[in-house]
């Protein structure tokens, strides 16, 4: 079974996505910080990331790279409600996935 970590602070977006990958037999942890987020990272080693841009906590993109260095057999797509986000794909690893929101359940399944 394929394990996925959804960090998010949108906690009716991470429910959704759970239900939805769920009955696709993944395996879903969720976490609404970027702290908890990484705890769980380094404790579960997920298959899978979605990791939200704005966190109450710290910037997803700030850290994507860093994160895909470390687990570089993971699959790791960033999510932005924001605009401007799409400026900073730029910046980022080609390995490193970028959807904006709203999410297509689609997408997020094909990335993962």
């Amino acid at each position: 079974m394929k394990r996925v970590l959804i960090v998010d602070d949108e906690i009716d977006l991470c429910l959704l996505l759970k239900q939805f990958l769920t009955k696709r037999n993944y395996e879903v942890h969720i976490a609404h910080t970027l702290s908890d987020g990484m705890n769980l990272l380094n404790a579960i080693r997920p298959d899978a990331l979605v990791l939200d841009n704005n966190l109450p906590d710290g910037m997803g993109w700030d850290i994507a790279d860093e994160i895909h260095k470390k687990y570089p057999a993971m699959n790791l797509t960033l999510v932005s409600a924001y605009q401007l986000a799409k400026d900073f794909k730029h910046k980022l690893s080609t390995s490193v996935n970028f959807l904006e929101k709203p999410l297509s359940l689609k997408d997020i399944e094909k990335y993962i």
